[in-house]
C-alpha cells in the first residue's frame, strides 16, 4: 500500500439559508492512508446491533413497577402487548428516516432536516439532550442491587451508590484504556444475557408445571381483578415498558456502515422486535408463574431473583442475581460505548466547548474524554438523588424528552408527505398511519406526567410527581440558553460567523463541521 497521504476535500451545501451553508465552507482533511471500505455491517450484524441494545434490564428490572401501576396481571401482560405495538409503529418511523437519511447519527440528524431555522436551534437543543442524560445511570444500580443481593449484603443508601459507581467506573476505564478487551467483554455479556432470558423462560414453564419450593400462585385465574384505571398510572407503566423495548433505533447510528442500509434496515428491524417481543411475554409469563402479586410488587427490582427463589431455592437465587448484574454490567458497558462516541461527534463537530479536547482519541485511540463526560452525568444523578427513586427517575427523564422527539420526527413525516422537501422520498399511507400513531402515543406520554396522579400512584418515594417532566423539558432549555449564547452572544462579541461544512474524516466518515469565520 502507497504510504503517500491524501488530500480530500469537499464543499458544504451551496442552498441559500439551509442548515447555515454558504459557498465559502470548503475542508481540506489530511489523510495517511486510504479509508478502507465503510459498509460492513450485514443483515445478521444489524439484528444484533439491535437486540443487544433493547435487552438491558428492563425486562429484569420493571415488571414489579409495571404490575404495580397496572393493579393487575391481565393488564400488566397488556401493557407489554401495548408497548410492542408502539415500538412497531417507531420502527417503522425510524426505518422511513433510515431510508430517507441514510446516515450515521439518528435522530440528529432528522431534527435538522426538519427544523431549518432557527440556525443551529436544533443541533443545540439536542446536543443538550445528548450530554445531559444519564442513560448508563440506571443499570449501574441495578447491578448494584443484584450483585449485592447475590453477596447476601442489604443495599444500603450508600452501599448502593458504590457500587454502582464502581460498575460505571469500571465500564470507562474498559472502554477508554483497552478498546479491545472492552469490546470483547461487552460482545460476551450481549450473548450471555440472550441465554439468561432464554433460562428465566425455562423457569417459568418449571413454575407452571408446579414444580417449586412455595405454594403455586394463582395469577391467570382472575387476571384482571384489582385494575387500575387512571391516565397517569397508564402513562408511568408505558413508560417503563418502553424504556424496556428502547433500542429499536440503534441500527439508525450505524446506517452509512451497513451493506445496503434500506433493505437491512427494513428487514434487521421489524426482526428484532419481533423477536424480542415473544421473549418479553414469555418472561413475564414466568414472574407471574412463580411468584404472586404481592410477592412481585415488593420485590423492586429483583423480580427475577424472587422467580428463582421459588422455584429452585435461595442458592439458585443467588446465582441468578450474579447473571442479571453481568447482564447489567454488559447494558452499562453498551451505553456508555455508545454515548462516549455520541459526545466525541459533537466535539468533533465543534458544538461542545473544548471540542478538540471531547473530540479526542487520545492516549488509547479511545474516546476517554467522551466517556469520561457521560460518567460525570451519571455520577450526578447516582450521588445526588435517592437510592431508591434513582432508578425510576433515570427512566423517566431519559422516556420523556425521547417522547417530545419521536413526536416531532413522527408528525414531521405526514407533515413531509404534504409539503415535502425536494429530496424527501415518496412515503406511503401505511408508513403515515404508523407515523401518526406513534407520535400520538408520544403526545400522550410527554402531556400526562404534568397532571396530578391519584392517591398511591405516586412514581416516586421522594420526589414531587412532576420530577422527570420538569427535568425534560430543562434539559432542552439548556440546550436553547446554549444555542443563544453559542451561536448568537458569542459571535457577535468575537465578531466571527458560524457556518458548518462538511468534511470526510480520517475514519472515512462524513460529518458537518462548525467553523468560525472572522468578519473584516
Amino acid at each position: 500500500m502507497s504510504s503517500s497521504p491524501n488530500y480530500r476535500h469537499s464543499t458544504g451545501d451551496m442552498k441559500k439559508g439551509e442548515e447555515g451553508y454558504a459557498e465559502s465552507d470548503v475542508v481540506y482533511s489530511f489523510e495517511e492512508e486510504e479509508v478502507p471500505e465503510r459498509r460492513q455491517i450485514g443483515l445478521f450484524s444489524a439484528v444484533f446491533i439491535i437486540f443487544n441494545r433493547i435487552i438491558g434490564t428492563g425486562v429484569f428490572a420493571t415488571p414489579s413497577t409495571i404490575l404495580g401501576l397496572s393493579g393487575s396481571v391481565g393488564l400488566s401482560l397488556f401493557m407489554w402487548v401495548i408497548g410492542a405495538i408502539i415500538a412497531s409503529a417507531g420502527m417503522w418511523v425510524y426505518i422511513v428516516w433510515g431510508t430517507a437519511v441514510p446516515k450515521n447519527g439518528g435522530e440528529k440528524n432528522y431534527l435538522e432536516y426538519l427544523f431549518r431555522k432557527p440556525r443551529f436551534l436544533i443541533t443545540s437543543v439536542f446536543a443538550a439532550n445528548g450530554v445531559l442524560l444519564a442513560w448508563a445511570a440506571g443499570n449501574s444500580l441495578v447491578f448494584g442491587e443484584y450483585i449485592l443481593r447475590a453477596a447476601n449484603v442489604e443495599p444500603g443508601r450508600w452501599t448502593l451508590r458504590l457500587v454502582g459507581f464502581a460498575c460505571i467506573t469500571f465500564a470507562l476505564l474498559l472502554h477508554g484504556l483497552a478498546l479491545k478487551w472492552g469490546l470483547r467483554l461487552q460482545n460476551f455479556l450481549g450473548i450471555f444475557k440472550i441465554f439468561v432470558l432464554i433460562f428465566v423462560i425455562i423457569t417459568g414453564f418449571v413454575a407452571l408445571g408446579g414444580h417449586m419450593k412455595v405454594p403455586k400462585p394463582d395469577n391467570f385465574s382472575n387476571a384482571f381483578e384489582g385494575t387500575t384505571a387512571n391516565a397517569s398510572s397508564f402513562c408511568l407503566s408505558l413508560y417503563n415498558v418502553i424504556w424496556s423495548y428502547i433500542g429499536f433505533s440503534n441500527a439508525n447510528y450505524a446506517l452509512a456502515e451497513m451493506k445496503n442500509p434500506v433493505r437491512t434496515v427494513r428487514i434487521a428491524g421489524p426482526l428484532a422486535i419481533g423477536v424480542v417481543t415473544i421473549l418479553y411475554m414469555l418472561a413475564n409469563i414466568a414472574y407471574f408463574a412463580g411468584a404472586t402479586k404481592e410477592e412481585i410488587v415488593g420485590s423492586g427490582r429483583l423480580v427475577a431473583a424472587l422467580l428463582f427463589r421459588n422455584v429452585y431455592g435461595p442458592r439458585a437465587e443467588r446465582a441468578l442475581s450474579v447473571f442479571v448484574a453481568l447482564s447489567a454490567l454488559g447494558n452499562v458497558l453498551s451505553v456508555i460505548f455508545s454515548q462516549g462516541r455520541v459526545n466525541q461527534e459533537l466535539g468533533r463537530e465543534g458544538i461542545l466547548p473544548f471540542s478538540k479536547f471531547w473530540g479526542s482519541n487520545r492516549p488509547f485511540n479511545a474516546p476517554l474524554a467522551g466517556l469520561g463526560l457521560h460518567w460525570i452525568v451519571c455520577l450526578i444523578v447516582i450521588f445526588a438523588l435517592p437510592p431508591g427513586d434513582a432508578y425510576n427517575f433515570v427512566i423517566n427523564v431519559i422516556s420523556y424528552p425521547l417522547s417530545i422527539i419521536n413526536a416531532a420526527i413522527s408528525f414531521g413525516i405526514i407533515y413531509l408527505a404534504w409539503r415535502p422537501y425536494p429530496d424527501w422520498p415518496r412515503v406511503g399511507i401505511f408508513a403515515q398511519i404508523a407515523a401518526g400513531f406513534f407520535g400520538a402515543a408520544n403526545v400522550f406520554l410527554f402531556i400526562v406526567p404534568l397532571t396530578k396522579p391519584p392517591a398511591g400512584g405516586e412514581p416516586y418515594v421522594s420526589l414531587p410527581y412532576w420530577t422527570h417532566a420538569v427535568a425534560g423539558w430543562a434539559v432542552f432549555g439548556l440546550g436553547f440558553l446554549y444555542w443563544v449564547i453559542w451561536a448568537q452572544v458569542l459571535p457577535r462579541i468575537g465578531r466571527y460567523t458560524l457556518t458548518r461544512s462538511e468534511e470526510v474524516g480520517t475514519d472515512g466518515l462524513k460529518r458537518h463541521v462548525f467553523k468560525r469565520n472572522k468578519i473584516l
